[in-house]
């Protein structure tokens, strides 16, 4: 029924008209093998263009035992990109996910961390060691700047517009953004790339990657993972933390200190501002805070 060739035209579809991000085409393309898998396990020979909602409903029913509803929510939401993009190349006239709804999910909020929370993470790192110094400038970018972790990994010294108080940031789907970093944020990368990059021997094809590894080459995620948990374990710090705790940590400051949602927006790198909306989740002695300032009858 030749369903690999329509994925491999939904899969260009989505990297170059859609700029999608590599790990989103790859959780499309996973979901839409997972259909495929479903349909020769129950000898259903169908093709992507006689498909009905009724046999993809029993694949949804299927999945639904075996995945949680944030997940069952994903698999429908790229089924649905998947029938929209046959509508678009008329490769059919109707769409068998036009009826299907995906099941209800609240929103998963990280922990935040408080301006302590953070300082004392920071002060937790070895300075003593080449790694400490590295590991400093690293959390302090990443909480000064609201960065995601394989922005930080893929951050490059050709990125970096110190005079001018930006970072070029290469973010989801390759869209770049430029975003204002603090001088005592600048102080700690010159230190590190000055006083300790500068002694690293640099394999071949990591010349410009700032965050480098004893061994001279990029950083992984798994290892920005390891570094943060490890100081969160030595301050005995009780949340469940990871490299983007900090991020919704920079979003939550800013707006608590009044900055306002559109550039918080811009500086996450959200195309929706309904995306920045979830990572800005405020206590009610806040909220009441902004009526008693900013209400006109709050007297």
């Amino acid at each position: 029924m030749n369903w690999n060739h329509y994925i491999k035209s939904f899969q260009s579809y989505l990297k170059i008209e859609r700029g999608l991000s590599k790990n989103t085409v790859e959780n499309y393309t996973f979901d839409l093998e997972r259909l495929c898998s479903f349909l020769a396990e129950h000898a259903i020979s169908v093709a992507p263009e006689k498909i009905t909602e009724e046999t993809i409903q029993q694949f949804i029913y299927a999945v639904s035992k075996e995945v949680n509803a944030r997940s069952q929510a994903r698999i429908i939401s790229g089924l649905k990109s998947f029938f929209s993009y046959l509508n678009f190349e008329d490769y059919r006239t109707d769409n068998p996910m036009e009826m299907i709804e995906a099941p209800k999910i609240g929103r998963k909020l990280p922990d935040t961390l408080s301006l302590d929370d953070v300082d004392k993470l920071i002060e937790a790192i070895d300075l003593s060691t080449p790694e400490g110094e590295r590991n400093r400038a690293i959390l302090e970018t990443m909480y000064g700047c609201g960065l995601r972790v394989s922005e930080i990994t893929a951050l490059r010294i050709s990125d970096l517009f110190f005079e001018e108080g930006f970072i070029k940031i290469t973010g989801k789907g390759n869209k770049q953004r430029f975003v204002p970093i603090a001088k005592t944020t600048q102080k700690y990368i010159e230190l590190y790339k000055n006083n300790i990059r500068n002694h690293i021997d640099v394999v071949k094809g990591s010349e410009d990657t700032l965050f480098l590894n004893r061994r001279g080459k990029k950083l992984t995620r798994a290892m920005i993972f390891t570094i943060i948990k490890g100081l969160a374990t030595k301050i005995n710090l009780q949340k469940n933390i990871s490299p983007h705790t900090l991020r919704h940590s920079f979003a939550t400051h800013l707006l608590e200190n009044g900055a306002d949602l559109r550039s918080i927006q811009m500086m996450l790198g959200h195309e929706s501002i309904t995306t920045t909306e979830i990572y800005v989740h405020l206590d009610r002695k806040h909220l009441t805070q902004v009526i008693n300032t900013f209400h006109p009858r709050k007297m």
